[in-house]
């Protein structure tokens, strides 16, 4: 029987050394959470109340928080805080702290063992994300469309002294049928860019306002006028409607263009352009994708316009010990774990998302190199006693 004590005592320290060295190995392997053997003595239950030895109760897992590391890379992600990422692999929801994703030849986000990361859909109509429901993200190569020109706010002040125009009537061509001008470009709904020149002449009354497109008229001259205090009188809040305007040559739709002038002032100073903010866009190629803390997804256009792709679903559970692992980097719920609690990063108990970084291994070194130190007294003791057992096994079978 002191055989066998001693075998098992053997056997428990070559399997914490296996564990430990398992953590070594490991030390460099991203999201990697290092392991504990936890022993418990096999009990006889005679009267004399020696054991029988040592047996492995359980390998428990530590999930403490990693540094994260720095990356750049946008689908690199880490969680700071608690919650795991969801995947989806064949039907089969899984749960890693890994944060490496890669993108696969039909844009679905994934990770090397092409369990693809799952989000919460973002619902245009309603402007929020359905959190019912959990779905592949996958990001698309496609451009985005182009959207015509409806209006043009504008911001400039108009000189208090300037006076009425000596040439009449109106000429784009005669600059002394007006005080001032300035330009900007407009989007029909092909993503053409067409310029819009606004003219600015004084009146008996007030201003008014002409405006052409690439050097076309469109409609007549619109009055504006300004009160005592330098501000827009009328209209009111200052917005000016020009008629639709048909592009020669074009299959676009005719633009219609709508003027804000309710920031622009009358003062004593020179003719400025504060701003000029016309809305529309030319069509766009997909430039990058961009993720918050919060797990929100975007897409970004050189056009400047930006498409929410989803929100990153995370889980968390009562018990991630009890969670068993199912591959390289990834976990699968037990009843010992709980059902996965789903949720959103920053809310609740789960953490933020780092876009461009990753969550290094928890393992440390030092404590590691100390339990292999440990590990290693436990089996030369143990087989010391296995040692002594046979000395004294052949001093009994020599004794005459």
């Amino acid at each position: 029987m002191s055989f066998q004590i001693a075998l098992s005592g053997l056997n428990a320290a070559s399997t914490d050394l296996q564990i430990t060295s398992n953590n070594i190995a490991n030390a460099n392997t991203t999201g990697f959470k290092s392991s504990r053997g936890e022993f418990a003595d096999v009990f006889s239950g005679d009267s004399v109340g020696i054991g029988n030895g040592v047996r492995l109760t359980d390998v428990r897992q530590e999930f403490t928080q990693g540094n994260v590391d720095i990356t750049a890379r946008q689908l690199d992600l880490a969680i700071s805080g608690n919650g795991f990422f969801i995947t989806n692999d064949n039907g089969s929801l899984l749960y890693s702290r890994v944060g490496a994703f890669g993108l696969d030849r039909n844009g679905v986000v994934q990770n090397a063992e092409g369990e693809r990361l799952q989000v919460y859909r973002y619902e245009p109509a309603t402007g929020q994300f359905n959190q019912g429901a959990l779905s592949d993200l996958i990001i698309n190569a496609s451009e985005s469309p182009p959207v015509a020109s409806t209006s043009v706010g504008m911001n400039i002040n108009l000189p208090a002294n300037s006076t009425v125009p000596s040439a009449a009537p109106f000429s784009p061509s005669d600059p002394l049928s007006y005080n001032q001008s300035t330009s900007t470009i407009l989007y029909d709904s092909l993503g053409v860019s067409h310029t819009a020149t606004y003219y600015f002449g004084r009146t008996a009354t007030g201003w008014q306002v002409n405006m052409t497109i690439d050097g076309n008229s469109v409609g007549g001259s619109e009055p504006f006028a300004f009160n005592s205090t330098g501000t827009i009188s009328a209209p009111p809040g200052g917005n000016i409607s020009f008629p639709s305007f048909a592009i020669p040559g074009s299959t676009a739709n005719p633009l219609t263009i709508n003027l804000s002038l309710g920031n622009t002032t009358q003062y004593g100073s020179d003719f400025t352009v504060n701003s000029i903010n016309p809305d529309g866009q030319a069509q766009g190629r997909l430039r990058g994708i961009e993720i918050d803390q919060t797990g929100v997804v975007f897409a970004r256009y050189s056009n400047g316009l930006s498409d929410t792709l989803g929100k990153i679903a995370l889980a968390n559970f009562s018990n991630p010990e009890g969670l068993q692992k199912v591959s390289d980097t990834s976990y699968q719920s037990t009843f010992s774990s709980g059902e996965a609690q789903r949720g959103e990063a920053s809310e609740s108990n789960f953490g933020l998302i780092q876009s461009g970084a990753l969550e290094s291994s928890n393992v440390d070194l030092t404590e590691q190199l100390v339990r292999l130190i440990t590990s290693q007294r436990l089996f030369q003791a143990n087989a010391q006693v296995i040692s002594t057992l046979d000395t004294l096994s052949q001093t009994i079978i020599n004794i005459r």
